[in-house]
């Protein structure tokens, strides 16, 4: 485990999960698709999570935050993020993680090439480039969203990051 936090987001526990990163993960390129996607994760729930109740819509930046390094035969790095969304936050990703998962990794790389030169999506809260950001860094993208209501999710979002062999 390299990381795991539970609790109110700040950019100090941002700062904090990324000395820890930092400290264990020795490989440049895997630290920065890892310390990416922390920092994405960290970000949406700073921007977008509420609490359970049905009637409020105001944001409580808390989440859990979760880094860890798999050692068995196929070595790898799992980053898991999970909060709590209102349904029209799931009904703004959900999309957005479906194209994604349908997308190959050049697929993905020109999705996000073809958003950041329109500007699409890069202003507004929920624009979800972020989301193409993540899976452009990572090896495989899971999420899953939980209802806890009619009207709020638990949302658990994760990725995988692959260490690749020396060859």
């Amino acid at each position: 485990e390299i990381v795991k936090y539970e609790g109110v987001m700040t950019q100090n526990v941002i700062a904090a999960a990324m000395d820890n990163i930092e400290a264990k993960v020795t490989n440049m390129g895997l630290l920065g698709n890892i310390s990416t996607i922390t920092i994405e994760y960290c970000q949406n729930m700073m921007n977008y999570s509420k609490n359970e109740d049905i009637d409020s819509r105001q944001i409580v930046p808390a989440g859990t935050i979760e880094v860890q390094y798999h050692s068995s035969d196929d070595k790898y790095y799992e980053i898991i993020a999970t909060n709590i969304v209102a349904i029209e936050d799931k009904e703004k990703i959900e999309p957005k993680l479906i194209e994604i998962q349908a997308l190959d990794k050049a697929g993905i790389k020109k999705r996000y090439r073809e958003l950041r030169r329109s500007g699409e999506n890069t202003h507004g809260k929920g624009g979800g480039i972020g989301m193409y950001e993540i899976a452009k860094v990572s090896d495989e993208i899971i999420y899953q969203f939980e209802a806890i209501n009619e009207d709020k999710y638990y949302f658990t979002m994760g990725s995988i990051v692959k260490k690749k062999e020396k060859k």
